[in-house]
Parts: structure tokens; C-alpha cells; sequence
């Protein structure tokens, strides 16, 4: 369980979906005053080199921030994502990738707490080394999933929960729901953003049903594909399932997903998905 390092695949093409959601989100939070809390289950490090031995191997940044870097007129919620990759690279050149923990970091104000979670040892190491010093930051080393149902509800009563497991045990696709229904029992108003990958589109299908079928309300479903689901092991889709979103992030994204499927799909095959799986 503790073999993936999110290093080899940082700033592809799921990386692009999450993150844009992710700054939409942290974006509209921000227009209130009001302190929010910020929880990530799986932190990772929080920032990763793209001159990397292991971000190399597989160059899938290419298809990612590399094929967004350097183009205009894009939509205003992938501009204001890469505003927050050219920000950490310092509006140098493209050779670090801030993690979702950064991009956080990046964007909250003084009073916006942060907790992270980490269980892989060298990762939460990492981690550590790059928020140290920051009271405003909570980092353990320790099951973001069983962390998350401790901490809730945060203190502030508004926030946003980042749930993005690497999946590599096929229970996680039935634990990651089990634990959004116990967290949102506890604090039913913040506002839960949870990323999958398409690997085996019946593992996805059956946990849209559970999350259909689990009571909750106002859930929807943006998906990013970049060629169209195989057989073959690989992933060729991702998506993020967001409860109690904000308002203007389904209209973000259709402006932003028709874009992102046809600058990042492969021989034409990109495509999108945009659905309210259960509405308020």
C-alpha cells in the first residue's frame, strides 16, 4: 500500500483536472471573509520537480501543464490554476509542480487553517520539509481517511476536504464512500472534493451508485478523459466527484473541460463529462 510516490506522475493530465477544480473551489471560498479549513487525506510531499529521475521516466507532465504552458486565452479557471504553477515556478521556467497541499498554501490567508495527511514515511518527510514552521498547518503521519473522521467538523464550520487516494488496493474505491458519508454526518455543510481514476470504468460506476444511493445531496461529477476507456491496465480518465460544490463551478467547467479534452486528448479521442449525480 505504500509503494506509489506521486512523483512520477505530477502535473499530468489528472493532475490538471484536480488542480483546476481544486483552485475554482479554494477561489470562491475566498470571497467571504470568514476563515475556512483546509484538509488533504493524501498530502504527498506537496511539490515535486519535473527535472526528476522518476517525473522523466514517464514524462506524462508533457501531456499535462506541459502541453497548457505557455498558451493564451485560455478559460478563466485553468488561467487561474496556472497562475498558481507559474507562481511556484517564480514566472520562471517550467521546472517544479506544486502539489494540491501547495496550491492551498498558496492561496489561503493568514487565518485559513490547513491539515495534512501523509502515511508513506518518505513522503510525510518531504512534506514535512517544505511546510515546517507554519503553526497554521497540522501534518501527521498517519491514515488521511481516519484522520479526516477525527478532525470533523472543523472549528470554522466552512472548508474544504481533498480526498485523492492512490487507489491501489481495490477496497479503497468502497472506503473513500464509507468515509465521505461518516465525514459528512459530521459536518454536512463543507464542501468534500473527491478524485478517481478510470482504470476499470465498473469500479467507477459502482461507486457513483453508492454515492447516489447514500442520502447526501447536491453531488456532482466533472470528468477529463484523454482517450476513450480500454481494457488494457492504464488510466485513461479521471475525475472529480464534488459535494456541496460551489455554485459557479459546474459553469467553470463547462467552459473549462470542453477545452482541457481537446488541448490534452490523444488523437482526437479526448472528451468530458459534466453531471449532477444528485441535486440539492
Amino acid at each position: 500500500m505504500l509503494s506509489y510516490r506521486h512523483s512520477y506522475h505530477a502535473g499530468n493530465f489528472a493532475d490538471v483536472l484536480k488542480h483546476t477544480v481544486l483552485a475554482s473551489i479554494l477561489d470562491y471560498l475566498l470571497q467571504k471573509d470568514k476563515a475556512f479549513c483546509y484538509l488533504d487525506t493524501h498530502s504527498g510531499c506537496g511539490a515535486f520537480q519535473l527535472d526528476s529521475a522518476q517525473s522523466l521516466k514517464t514524462g506524462e507532465f508533457k501531456n499535462g501543464i506541459g502541453a497548457l504552458w505557455g498558451l493564451k486565452n485560455l478559460p478563466v479557471p485553468v488561467s487561474r490554476y496556472l497562475e498558481q504553477v507559474k507562481a511556484f515556478n517564480g514566472e520562471g521556467a517550467l521546472l517544479s509542480y506544486p502539489g494540491s497541499p501547495m496550491i492551498c498554501n498558496q492561496m489561503r490567508r493568514d487565518d485559513d487553517r490547513m491539515f495534512l495527511f501523509e502515511l508513506h514515511p518518505n513522503e510525510f518527510t518531504n512534506m514535512r520539509g517544505n511546510f515546517s514552521g507554519d503553526r497554521r498547518i497540522k501534518m501527521a503521519n498517519s491514515d488521511g481517511l481516519q484522520g479526516l473522521i477525527a478532525t470533523m467538523p472543523p472549528k470554522e464550520r466552512r472548508g474544504l476536504v481533498l480526498i485523492d487516494p492512490s487507489y491501489e488496493i481495490k477496497t479503497e474505491y468502497d472506503e473513500v464512500v464509507d468515509k465521505l458519508v461518516d465525514a459528512h454526518r459530521r459536518f454536512a455543510t463543507g464542501t468534500y472534493a473527491l478524485w478517481y481514476p478510470v482504470v476499470k470504468r465498473t469500479l467507477i460506476n459502482k461507486m457513483e451508485r453508492a454515492l447516489k444511493s447514500s442520502g447526501i445531496k447536491n453531488i456532482q461529477l466533472f470528468e477529463l478523459g484523454i482517450e476513450a476507456d480500454k481494457e488494457e491496465r492504464g488510466m485513461t480518465s479521471s475525475g472529480m466527484i464534488v459535494i456541496n460544490p460551489p455554485w459557479t463551478l459546474q459553469k467553470e467547467m463547462q467552459h473549462s473541460l470542453p477545452f482541457l479534452a481537446e488541448a490534452l486528448g490523444i488523437d482526437g479521442e479526448g472528451f468530458y463529462r459534466i453531471e449532477t449525480l444528485v441535486a440539492e
